[in-house]
C-alpha cells in the first residue's frame, strides 16, 4: 500500500492544465513516495521560475523543476515548482512525450523531497536507478536513454 499524499496542485501557468489532471499527478507522485507526504506542485512561467531559482539557488535562469523540502520525517513536506515553458522546450528538443517528461520531473522532485540527491556519482546512480524503476512501474521508458 502506498503512503498517503496530501496534494495542492497550482497553475500559475495554465498551458498544461489539461495534461496534468489531479489524478494523474497524484499517481505519479504516490509511486515515488516511501512515506506519507504533503506536497504542493506549482506550475509556473519563466519569470516566476527564474526569480525563484535566482533567489534560492543563485542561478539566474528558469530551470525545469525546483524542490523546496521542508521536512522529511515523519511526513515529507515540500514544494515542487515546475516551469512549464522550460519543461515544454526540453520535451520538444529531446523528442520526448510532454506527459512523460512531466512524470519524470515530478518523480525526480519527489525523490529530492525525500532526501535523495545527485551531487556525488554514487548518489546520482542511486537516484537515477530509483527514477527509472518508478517510471517503469508507471509505464514510462528510461528518461536517461
Amino acid at each position: 500500500m502506498k503512503p498517503a499524499l496530501r496534494l495542492s496542485l497550482q497553475f500559475a501557468d495554465a498551458r498544461h492544465r489539461a495534461l496534468l489532471p489531479r489524478h494523474r499527478v497524484l499517481r505519479w507522485l504516490c509511486a515515488s513516495l516511501d512515506t506519507p507526504a504533503e506536497l504542493t506542485v506549482r506550475i509556473v512561467g519563466v519569470d516566476e521560475g527564474r526569480a525563484l531559482n535566482r533567489q534560492y539557488r543563485q542561478h539566474d535562469y528558469a530551470t525545469n523543476v525546483l524542490t523546496f523540502g521542508y521536512q522529511q520525517r515523519p511526513v515529507v513536506v515540500a514544494d515542487l515548482v515546475l516551469a512549464a515553458p522550460v519543461v515544454e522546450r526540453e520535451a520538444r528538443e529531446r523528442g520526448i512525450d510532454l506527459a512523460a517528461h512531466y512524470a519524470h520531473l515530478l518523480v525526480h522532485g519527489a525523490l529530492h523531497a525525500q532526501g535523495m540527491d545527485h551531487e556525488r556519482v554514487r548518489d546520482e546512480r542511486r537516484m537515477r536507478a530509483r527514477e527509472v524503476e518508478v517510471l517503469a512501474g508507471l509505464g514510462f521508458g528510461d528518461p536517461y536513454r
